[in-house]
Formats: C-alpha cells, sequence, structure tokens
C-alpha cells in the first residue's frame, strides 16, 4: 500500500512538473528575509560608519568608536563617537595617552589633554621618522582601561 502511494504522489509531482511551460521557473520557496540591524530614530545602522571624520582612522570599543589622527610632526588628537558615529564630549574618556615607539628612540609617551572646545583630546610628542614605529592609544572611558596598540600611519 505504501509503495503504491509513494509511485502515486511521484506520477503526481511529475505530471505537474510537465504541465509547466517551457519557459516557467520551478516553484521555489523563497529564503526569509535577512535580518535588518536596528536603526536609530536618525535613520543611522549601529557600526555601519567607520569612515573617519576627522582624517584619522577610526578605532571600535564596544560600542565606543574613536578616531586617532597620529602626525609624523609628533602631533596627536583623539575623538570619541557612539555607536552611530554621533560625536561625544571628549569628556567621556579619561586619562588618554598616546605612547609611540621606535627602534631608534626610547617610547615616547605624551599625556593628551582636552582641547580648549571640549571636543577632542591632543598632545604634541617627538618626530617619528621610523617607517614601523608603532603606537599605543590608551584612555579609560566609562571607568573601563582600554588600549589598543596600532602600526603608525605612514
Amino acid at each position: 500500500m505504501r509503495a503504491t502511494a509513494a509511485g502515486l504522489l511521484l506520477c503526481a509531482c511529475l505530471a505537474a512538473a510537465c504541465s509547466r511551460g517551457a519557459h516557467e521557473a520551478p516553484a521555489v520557496s523563497s529564503p526569509a528575509p535577512a535580518a535588518v540591524p536596528p536603526q536609530t530614530a536618525s535613520g543611522t545602522v549601529p557600526h555601519g560608519d567607520h569612515n573617519p571624520h576627522h582624517g584619522g582612522v577610526v578605532f571600535m570599543n564596544g560600542d565606543l568608536h574613536f578616531e586617532a589622527r597620529l602626525g609624523r610632526d609628533g602631533a596627536y588628537r583623539l575623538y570619541f563617537s557612539d555607536a552611530v558615529r554621533e560625536e561625544l564630549p571628549a569628556a567621556t574618556a579619561s586619562g588618554a595617552t598616546v605612547t609611540v615607539t621606535q627602534k631608534s628612540a626610547p617610547p615616547d609617551t605624551v599625556t593628551l589633554h582636552i582641547d580648549d572646545s571640549g571636543e577632542s583630546w591632543i598632545g604634541q610628542g617627538r618626530r617619528v621618522d621610523d617607517p614601523a614605529a608603532t603606537a599605543r592609544i590608551a584612555y579609560t572611558a566609562y571607568g573601563k582601561p582600554y588600549f589598543i596598540d596600532v602600526p603608525f600611519p605612514r
């Protein structure tokens, strides 16, 4: 009985497929649409923008974005923004430093301070001539210390 039912079902499927026109596509169920990240009221997707807004390089620490502008002349700036890259005041962080390591010199640790506008952390260190130099960017935000070591921009 099962064999007969299975045979009938197979014949019905083949008949339905053969009755379709030569150019009709077979019926295929569509996959469920991909989940779309939630948007903010402004329509911006969290973590959707990692473009520098101040000429530096953008990094993330959880939902906190920060942009580091590291100049070969030793001028440093650090900007903070939220998950959708809305600017945050410099006071979002504390204890910001940049430590540059070059082969030909001892590490240069620069303690940054908040600029007059309250928008960024700034500081001035020694000139960076080593093409293989690295920078350690460190700060404390929301009570948690953080650092990242990055190649110094060329």
